[in-house]
């Protein structure tokens, strides 16, 4: 008599075990658990799988009070803010969103004999990004906007306003260039960068010159 495929094949396994698996076995209750001579550890569940109530998984809790004041005492604190001076800049939340920005203005800008266009965008860009410090804010479009207004590079410039720019910008995208670039960011005053990006774009077209001055009109 020929055999049936499945008996000449090996015994099949035990229902409760599996490859891999611990063997499942029965509580005292009849709820599944761990065979004799076995333990489960912790396992990990997916999020829907609910949790009974009252368990409590914290994993950082912090004492209701402190024991005592706290003092600004640690080695690296600052007094009194962030400091000021020659190349430390002007410190503001997230300044390189300005660098994304900057982007916006390539091959709009209107430059003359002699002046790259990565020179503008690195100059014109940390005066955004001393604009926005100066609101406390993140950099935004206006603030790119100011920058490249008050310097001309939007429109066509006088020989005038060429003429002071090009010194100051010359070669500032390279990194040896960062104290020129911090020189071209401070030549426009504090109140000149808290006005209106259209208020600029006025003034620069009637007066450009007036948008350097040290006290406004």
């Amino acid at each position: 008599m020929r055999l049936g495929r499945r008996h000449c094949c090996r015994p099949p396994r035990p229902a409760s075990s599996h490859a891999g698996v611990p063997t499942v076995g029965r509580g005292p209750d009849g709820a599944p658990g761990p065979a004799p001579g076995r333990s489960w550890g912790p396992t990990a569940a997916p999020e829907y799988v609910p949790t009974p109530k009252g368990s409590h998984n914290v994993v950082y809790q912090s004492p209701p009070r402190r024991a005592e004041s706290w003092f600004s005492d640690r080695p690296a604190e600052l007094a009194g803010g962030q400091p000021t001076g020659r190349r430390l800049g002007h410190q503001g939340p997230d300044q390189g969103f300005a660098l994304k920005l900057a982007r916006r203005f390539e091959g709009r800008l209107v430059l003359a004999d002699g002046e790259r266009e990565g020179d503008a965008i690195a100059g014109c860009t940390a005066v955004a990004m001393r604009r926005a410090s100066m609101f406390g804010r993140a950099p935004m479009i206006h603030d790119l906007t100011v920058g490249f207004t008050v310097y001309g590079f939007l429109a066509p410039a006088p020989p005038a306003q060429v003429a002071m720019r090009q010194p100051l910008f010359d070669e500032v995208a390279h990194p040896h260039h960062y104290e020129q670039l911090r020189a071209l960011v401070d030549r426009v005053p504090e109140w000149a960068l808290r006005l209106p990006h259209a208020r600029v774009a006025e003034m620069a077209a009637v007066d450009w010159q007036s948008l350097f001055a040290l006290e406004p009109d």
